[in-house]
Order: structure tokens, then C-alpha cells, then sequence
């Protein structure tokens, strides 16, 4: 009888000691216009064919990519607790608002409590507490930034975009620097991936743009409103610099946000184009080579 109580003792210290879930996941944060649907992990609408190879565990964090900042941040933070917590560590990419969002997030909850969740969501994309207590923020190994906009878009300050959509008052350019600190990352790394073919609006966005969202957003620079900037290649125009270096005429990078990629050969636009594509697809392929 002895014995047994033993070994039930030690079965007890085994399971307290391991985590009941430990894995990794790739989140996918939607920008502007959404398309997936929202509490679905599995619905990839927005970004393409859901079969495609976009990291380990991929997950879809859907929200409806019109509304409010603030408003549907919730729908974020419900997937960050469902799995980057306890055991559990996430990759995140997100594109275009979608890094405004990620960014308001980790400034905004990045150190409150939260609490360790079983990874496993309802219908509406929540899940339940696993009995492991709570922890601070979550765990969070990077992020990839397709065409961030973070720092707003002219688009937007002109109305190029739908006005009557909430989320472009919180895209132009002033409002989106001024929303929360985005110095503030809680020491998980942003790599920007800018995309340089811009012809549609290339007399609006300033310096290199993708057709929707101009350098000094997608390369994560600095300061309270946009500014040109451009590839190596253009003479009239101060260059966006790799990694975390100072830009050329001396404007600097948030902390924390490093240029991944520069398209010096204005090949990859702003779009997914229901396939994955645009400077999403460099994105994808980093993504599925590092998201193990």
C-alpha cells in the first residue's frame, strides 16, 4: 500500500512539474478590410489558400479590418492567451494595420496578467483557464511585419480610403504614431518588411511606397509624422537603412524594430491578391524557414 501512495506521489510531482500543453504557433494578424472569419483560427480568407505552408501551428487571428483600433484589439488578445501562454510560444506576422494592432497590444497589455489557457477555442475564439495560474504578457518570440502600418498612411490622411470606415481615422499618419508608445514592445523584436512597387498613389505616400503605405511606416521609423524615404538607388531621397541603424539624413527606428527587408527592386506590392502575395509572400517564406 505504501508503494502505491509512492508512485501516485510521484505521478502527482510529474504532472505539476510539466506543462499540460507546450507548443509552438505562427499567428496571423489580418490588416485592413479583414476577410477571415472572425473567432475561426482556421480562416484564412485573407491571406490565401489555408492549405499553404505559413509556420508551425498556423493561426488565423481574424478581426473585421474596418473598425476601430481599440475596438476589436480584444479579439487579439483573446488568441494571445489561448497560445502564447503557459507552456505555449508564439510566432506572430501580421500585415499592413494589422501591425498597428499587434504594436497598440504589446504597448497597451503587453505587462498586465494573464491568465495561462488551455489551447483550445470555442466558437468564438476564446479559451479556458488551464489551472496554471497566471503570468505577465505572453510569450512571444518575434514579430514579422509585412507593409506595417503603424505609422499611418497619406492614404488616409487624404481620404484616398473609405472615410466612413472607423479604421481610417486611426490610420493617418499623426494618430497612428500618436495611439500608443511604439517604443514600447516589451523587448519582443519587430522586423519590418518593406515593399517598394508603388505606381497607383506614388505622388501621395512620400519617398518608396507600396501602393498603400510609404517607407517611413513599413520601415519602422520614427517620429511624430511620416517623412520620404527610398532604396539606396534613388539619389533625391534619404535611404531606409537595414536592421536597426539610423536612416540616412539621421532619423531613427523605434526600439525594438529592425528592416528585415528592403525591396531594392520595387518587386513586391501591397496586396495578398487571395494568394498569398505582394511583400506578404517574403514575409511567408521567412516565416516558414524560422517558425519552427
Amino acid at each position: 500500500m505504501l508503494q502505491r501512495y509512492r508512485l501516485i506521489l510521484v505521478g502527482l510531482l510529474a504532472s505539476l512539474a510539466l506543462p499540460a500543453f507546450a507548443a509552438n504557433y505562427t499567428l496571423w494578424i489580418n490588416g485592413r478590410t479583414g476577410g477571415g472569419q472572425i473567432g475561426n483560427y482556421d480562416s484564412f480568407t485573407y491571406w490565401g489558400p489555408a492549405s499553404t505552408a505559413a509556420g508551425v501551428n498556423k493561426k488565423a487571428v481574424n478581426w473585421d479590418g474596418r473598425s476601430r483600433i481599440a475596438d476589436q484589439n480584444h479579439l487579439v488578445r483573446n488568441a494571445l492567451d489561448c497560445f502564447c501562454t503557459g507552456g505555449n510560444w508564439c510566432y506572430v506576422a501580421v500585415h499592413s494595420a494589422g501591425d498597428l494592432m499587434m504594436g497598440y497590444t504589446m504597448a497597451n497589455y503587453g505587462g498586465s496578467t494573464r491568465t495561462k489557457m488551455t489551447p483550445s477555442p470555442n466558437a468564438s475564439g476564446v479559451c479556458s483557464a488551464s489551472g496554471a495560474g497566471t503570468q505577465t504578457g505572453w510569450n512571444i518570440k518575434w514579430v514579422n511585419v509585412a507593409s506595417g502600418a503603424a505609422g499611418g498612411s497619406e492614404l488616409s490622411d487624404v481620404g484616398s480610403w473609405a472615410v466612413s470606415e472607423p479604421l481610417v481615422q486611426d490610420l493617418k499618419t499623426t494618430t497612428a504614431r500618436a495611439m500608443y508608445n511604439h517604443n514600447t514592445t516589451r523587448g519582443v523584436w519587430f522586423y519590418m518588411f518593406a515593399g517598394a512597387k508603388g505606381t497607383l498613389y506614388s505622388s501621395i505616400l512620400p519617398g518608396q511606397d507600396d501602393e498603400a503605405v510609404a517607407y517611413h511606416s513599413t520601415g519602422g521609423v520614427s517620429g511624430t509624422s511620416g517623412a520620404g524615404f527610398c532604396n539606396p538607388s534613388d539619389w533625391f531621397c534619404n535611404d531606409l537603412t537595414l536592421g536597426t541603424a539610423a536612416n540616412e539624413g539621421g532619423r531613427t527606428k523605434w526600439s525594438y524594430h529592425s528592416v528585415k527587408f528592403r525591396d531594392n527592386n520595387e518587386a513586391y506590392n501591397h496586396y495578398a491578391n487571395g494568394n498569398w502575395g505582394g511583400i506578404i509572400s517574403v514575409v511567408r517564406s521567412d516565416v516558414v524557414t524560422n517558425a519552427q
